[in-house]
């Protein structure tokens, strides 16, 4: 054992703080006791590896840099997801999708890593894994154990190593920008091969750019057929959203006075009519929310400026509605003929 010997200035000795280390079985185990400090065990094979670490512990206890890490060498990536996901997920919006994926992280043998052994290559095991998802799907999982293993140690007062092993780990590409955009002929055959349980949404989708979520919990109270308004509550970002209609979906919200929400559908119910309408009429690239990229760019075409389309689509930043817009070089040829002759006008 390693002693510190402290005397005060009557004479009298304190109480001893030190390092005891003694032979258990076949392993040396250590005990530090320090004022200040929870009491540390930990155990070696080697008798001088206990010794040199008692040493660097106490070292860092007289310079007050030591960190205990004994917790986390015990706590696995799983007990951390479980946590993150039975405390932190239940108060998201998007509680459900996120949900199913740390339980299809949990099934990934890297869940079986304790902190303090886990790495990067860890980590890039799990993108080769998963090389067969979308980068978008990747990049989820990856943030996933992030923001778990961030939450850990900033909230629930888990000591970790002060850098992530996730920070050395590569992010995906991620190019999830689509060129779909329906023709008034495709949309019009799309909207004839609909089922009677959906039409009237998919057109609401895309006369008003809103979301499939944003509509279907839509309730009577934030209808206003007087005003011509429909009011979205608490969107994706956050804040009610409040847009004007036009005279198909005054038309259609007239049909719906009745039940909790205007449209009373479930999304699977939705999504496997929506499947087959498009499969009818050759159209199965198309997404449901490639819908709400067509009112955009429809509305930029249509003349409306990029602020005036935000308020409508509810997005924030420029970069963001890009996203969602589809235009075209020969959708502007009219319009760039029109620059020309006014160019050709001042000359003469």
């Amino acid at each position: 054992a390693t002693r510190k010997n402290n005397w005060t200035p009557s004479g009298r000795h304190r109480k001893v703080e030190m390092a005891y280390i003694r032979k258990k079985r076949s392993k040396w185990s250590v005990q530090i006791k320090r004022k200040g400090y929870p009491i540390i065990y930990k155990s070696f094979i080697q008798k001088s590896d206990a010794t040199r670490w008692a040493k660097q512990v106490e070292s860092d206890m007289d310079r007050n840099i030591f960190e205990d890490y004994t917790t986390a060498s015990n706590t696995t990536l799983k007990d951390i997801l479980v946590r993150y996901r039975d405390e932190i997920t239940p108060n998201k919006k998007g509680h459900k999708s996120e949900v199913y994926r740390i339980n299809k992280l949990l099934r990934h043998k890297i869940c079986l890593v304790n902190l303090m052994r886990l790495k990067s290559s860890h980590v890039a095991g799990l993108k080769n894994d998963y090389k067969d998802l979308a980068p978008q799907t990747i990049k989820h999982y990856i943030q996933l154990i992030s923001v778990a293993w961030n939450t850990a140690k900033r909230e629930w007062g888990l000591t970790l190593p002060a850098q992530s092993p996730l920070v050395l780990v590569s992010m995906p590409v991620v190019n999830n920008e689509r060129e779909y955009i329906l023709t008034h002929k495709q949309y019009n055959d799309l909207v004839g091969s609909c089922s009677d349980y959906i039409r009237d949404l998919v057109i609401m989708l895309y006369e008003t750019g809103a979301r499939y979520g944003e509509l279907a919990s839509l309730n009577h109270d934030n209808v206003k057929l007087d005003q011509r308004t429909i009011k979205f509550v608490d969107t994706k970002n956050g804040e009610d959203r409040t847009i004007p209609i036009n005279d198909t979906v005054l038309d259609i919200l007239k049909r719906y006075r009745f039940g909790p929400t205007v449209f009373n559908v479930e999304y699977g119910k939705f999504y496997e009519h929506f499947c087959r309408a498009r499969k009818k009429v050759n159209l199965e690239f198309f997404r449901a929310h490639d819908l709400r990229a067509c009112f955009i760019t429809n509305a930029l075409l249509s003349g409306m400026t990029i602020p005036e389309v935000a308020v409508l689509s509810g997005h924030k930043d420029w970069k963001m509605l890009k996203r969602y817009t589809r235009i075209k070089p020969e959708d502007l040829q009219e319009k760039v003929n029109k620059i020309i002759w006014i160019e050709k006008t001042r000359q003469g």
